[in-house]
């Protein structure tokens, strides 16, 4: 079936935060196959970018503005989420990586980045599976 890991990601407040070796940590060593990460929160992403952008945090507050007139306020009236819950749609909740001889196989500038958009630091939970052994039995039929 494979392998499967729930961690936790550090307690951080709102930014893109380049999280590749916290999250490559967390990896048991040896494995090979495809990983697929899901974060379980709603106002948080997980996404692969150039591993020293400074502007993503910047262009989403700009695609998704802070200031509109958010109705969600079922979390009380000072935290309201519709922002936080709109971007991390756009920015999706899971990613999938190729894991090559136990390292993740991505480009020379590609990172983990863990997207909080919430101002006050949370921790967030992340499950990370990879799938080896349907890979391994898998026989192409010529």
């Amino acid at each position: 079936m494979g392998w499967q890991h729930t961690f936790t990601l550090a307690k951080r407040a709102k930014g893109c935060h380049l999280v590749t070796d916290e999250v490559v940590g967390h990896i048991r060593p040896g494995l090979e196959g495809v990983k697929a990460s899901v974060i379980q929160h709603t106002s948080a992403a997980l996404t692969v970018n150039e591993n020293y952008d400074r502007d993503m945090d910047m262009a989403l507050d700009n695609i998704v503005p802070e200031s509109l007139d958010w109705q969600h306020t079922d979390e009380g009236p000072e935290c309201v989420t519709s922002f936080s819950h709109t971007k991390a749609s756009l920015v999706g909740s899971s990613i999938s990586i190729p894991v090559t001889d136990g390292k993740l196989n991505l480009g020379t500038w590609q990172g983990i980045y863990l997207t909080e958009f919430r101002h006050l630091a949370h921790t967030r939970r992340v499950v990370a599976t990879i799938m080896y052994e349907l890979l391994r039995n898998y026989e192409v039929n010529t």
